[in-house]
């Protein structure tokens, strides 16, 4: 059975950022992980999209008062993930910035785990 296409949703906020290259959308815990050159920077749940965030842009998104993804509303348990501001869902030239913040914290955390990970010589 072929792959179900991503909702109308994901389809669009992949489409918006196309000029950041091949943003793929994989279903994942009933929604989505977006990706670019299988480096993970985005998530997509309950039609709602959460950019990767780490030490160095998180401060964008609390100045703004946006809140970390939770998967469980009910437990304190949050992700590195974050909404970009409302009015970005309606205009690609303001999501990109946003977005390609995101995919540069997710570049950042697959470097240092590759770094984690490599033998001591």
């Amino acid at each position: 059975m072929p792959p179900r296409p991503p909702s109308p949703f994901a389809a669009s906020v992949c489409e918006m950022m196309a000029a950041m290259g091949d943003v793929r959308a994989r279903r994942m815990f009933g929604g989505y992980g977006l990706s670019i050159d299988g480096v993970t920077f985005a998530l997509i749940a309950d039609d709602a999209l959460y950019l990767k965030a780490d030490d160095l842009n998180r401060a964008s998104f609390a100045e703004l008062g946006l809140e970390p993804f939770r998967p469980f509303p009910d437990k304190p348990t949050a992700l590195s993930y974050y909404p970009p501001p409302d009015s970005a869902l309606d205009d690609a030239d303001e999501l990109l910035p946003w977005a390609r913040s995101g995919f540069e914290a997710a570049l950042r955390a697959a470097a240092r785990k590759a770094r984690k990970g490599k033998p001591q010589t």
